[in-house]
């Protein structure tokens, strides 16, 4: 597949299933933007999980030393906009910034997801999101699971509606939405037409 060129001031969204690439591809599309790449993690460290360790180190055994990294688990709307034109914003990943701030309730979290709408909505640097695709399996037999699938679903729905273009990372392959398909909403207009639409006589 060939990479598109990335332009000046983007957003785009990367999803993908556990183990994908996902992660990998977010990298690739920094490195092309000739930018200075901030990598943005959002994972908080756990000393006592080995194995979440190691997760952590591979990623930054990927990274170029010349990348700078910062560690935001919850201030992700003001990182964003402070962003500069120079730079690169890779944030890896959303899944992990949605478990941070799960114990907030709705309300809350509704002002949280549209101060970060509105932050991938100014000028600013461009801005790569990598996120996870949790709603394709088993419904979450827990409270707590469903919430986070379904916040997490939902901003990655209002997230991949600004950004452009749109990649899900599968079977090997990437796979570019914003080619591929079109936006939901004109999607749901079409068919909206077609059931109101009265029959010829």
């Amino acid at each position: 597949m060939e990479r598109e060129k990335l332009k000046s001031r983007q957003v785009i969204l990367v999803t993908g299933a556990a183990r994908s690439g996902k992660s990998e591809w977010g990298e690739t599309l920094a490195r092309e933007t000739g930018n200075q790449v901030v990598y943005v993690a959002t994972a908080r460290v756990d000393e006592v999980d080995p194995e979440w360790q190691a997760r952590i180190t591979k990623h930054r055994c990927r990274r170029p030393p010349s990348w700078q990294t910062l560690t935001v688990q919850e201030a992700l709307p003001a990182t964003i906009e402070t962003g500069l034109p120079t730079h690169c914003l890779l944030v890896d990943s959303l899944g992990t910034w949605v478990a941070n701030l799960l114990s907030n309730d709705e309300d809350t979290w509704e002002k949280i997801v549209a101060q970060l709408l509105a932050s991938l909505q100014t000028p600013g640097a461009d801005t790569i999101l990598v996120a996870e695709e949790t709603g394709w399996g088993v419904v979450p037999a827990y409270p707590a699971g469903r919430k986070f699938r379904d916040r997490l679903g939902m901003l990655v729905r209002r997230i991949g509606a600004i950004a452009d273009p749109v990649y899900l990372v599968t079977g090997g392959r990437v796979l570019n939405l914003s080619l591929l398909g079109q936006p939901l909403s004109r999607t749901m207009t079409v068919t909206s037409s077609f059931r109101t639409k009265t029959p010829q006589k």
